[in-house]
């Protein structure tokens, strides 16, 4: 069963549980300070403004009751996926490098962007070829990936980097960078393969009936 932590603040998780129903998962949402249920066997960090991103997104929902669970869980191998705030939740719970902050328009970006698979090599990424371009949605303040020059370069070294902001011909540029992004990452993986956070929104990317299913195969990582 994948859990999908809710949040005070949480508005995707109800999309998450969708679309993994869709694709044939198990999943149901879990409240911040209950427990993971037992038979947990995937974890989704949702999007939303948990806690109306006080202080900055993602800051105080990481120090929810349930996070210390979902670390644990993570280091067992649990597949942990954090989208949007999921992903801030992500960052500053310490499961992913770097951190991500307000957006270098100082504005809410909702636009649909193009992504570039940089590592294929991966269990969200193994749907995809490496270089294939994907367009998925985002919805955010505070998307832009910041790290320290050293830990970058050692993110890049360790093939680390999932999905980078570009253009529909797959060209990483400024102008295909929607938030200012660190090298256009869009994407990390955490210290294991089992942990990864994006910006961008599969779950909405992944009902036939909205058109576009080019997320599906990131929600099918909790497959392995």
């Amino acid at each position: 069963m994948i859990a999908v932590v809710q949040f005070g603040g949480s508005n995707c998780d109800r999309d998450a549980v969708r679309a993994l129903s869709d694709l044939g998962f198990e999943a149901e949402r879990v409240w911040h300070e209950d427990p993971l249920p037992e038979a947990t066997t995937g974890i989704v960090l949702p999007g939303g403004f948990s806690y109306g991103d006080y202080l900055r997104g993602g800051a105080m929902a990481a120090r929810s009751p349930i996070m210390e669970s979902v670390r644990e869980a993570a280091d067992d191998g649990v597949p942990v996926l954090g989208v949007c705030n999921g992903a801030q939740i992500g960052c500053e719970s310490g499961l992913t490098p770097g951190a991500f902050t307000t957006n270098a328009s100082a504005r809410f970006q909702c636009e649909h962007v193009y992504l570039r698979v940089e590592n294929a090599d991966t269990r969200w990424t193994a749907a995809y070829e490496e270089g294939e371009v994907i367009e998925l949605p985002i919805a955010h303040g505070e998307g832009r990936f910041e790290l320290d020059a050293e830990r970058y370069e050692a993110l890049e070294a360790d093939d680390r980097i999932l999905f980078r902001y570009c253009d529909e011909d797959g060209n990483v540029t400024d102008e295909a960078n929607p938030n200012g992004s660190l090298g256009n990452v869009a994407g990390v993986l955490g210290d294991s393969e089992s942990v990864a956070v994006l910006m961008p929104h599969p779950e909405r990317a992944s009902l036939p009936q909205l058109g576009n299913t080019d997320g599906r195969g990131v929600l099918a990582g909790f497959e392995g």
